[in-house]
């Protein structure tokens, strides 16, 4: 029998390293390459989202000033707007006081009149805050007001200016009521839904 080595054959090298990363597939590769990327990307979109509704249905701006042509009270059954819209009526902020009752099915009460301000209570056409707009809208043009104070659970603020402004084009403030920390998560899933409906499916008065 005739060794390897006699016929000046060499034994196979055995190579120990790092591995070849040409093997690896190139799906593999940039898989591994973009969980970065949508990990950042994903943690963006989940800061902007936060931001949005923190401006938006969290801490959105409000106030108003001394006096007002209208204070409008919109249905919102879990805070106590309508207490807030008298109360600011009782201050003699505006001598016009507009307080919706939802839908006739579960109407709310209409308050006791108030001093010097003349009282208005209505049932929207549809029972929702499209429906509160366009009275609003139609009150304005009869009484020829310039500025209103829209009373409304804090949540409901962007999309009560939005709905609102789209029908009257004076100055539009709002005054908010608090509600309870567990209406919370319901109201802000509520309101982001109302919002995307408003912005792309209800556009005009």
């Amino acid at each position: 029998m005739v060794s390897r080595r006699r016929l000046g054959v060499r034994p196979s090298a055995i190579l120990v390293g790092p591995p070849d990363q040409s093997a690896t597939p190139v799906f593999v590769r940039r898989r591994r390459k973009a969980w970065p990327r949508i990990f950042i990307a994903v943690a963006v979109a989940f800061i902007a989202f936060c931001a949005a509704t923190g401006r938006l249905f969290i801490w959105p701006a409000q106030g108003m000033p001394a006096r007002v042509d209208a204070i409008v009270m919109l249905d919102s059954p879990p805070g106590n707007v309508l207490g807030v819209a008298v109360r600011l009526a009782e201050q003699h902020r505006a001598p016009f006081l507009v307080v919706s009752r939802g839908s006739t099915a579960a109407p709310d009460p209409c308050p006791r009149p108030v001093a010097r301000v003349r009282l208005i209570c209505f049932f929207p056409r549809p029972a929702t805050t499209q429906g509160e707009a366009e009275f609003v809208g139609r009150l304005a043009r009869e009484h020829g007001w310039h500025s209103v104070a829209l009373v409304a659970i804090t949540p409901q603020d962007s999309r009560a200016r939005l709905r609102v402004g789209r029908c009257f084009a004076g100055h539009i403030y709002v005054v908010t009521a608090p509600i309870s920390l567990a209406s919370w998560p319901y109201q802000i899933a509520y309101e982001w839904g109302a919002l995307v409906k408003a912005l792309v499916i209800q556009r005009a008065c």
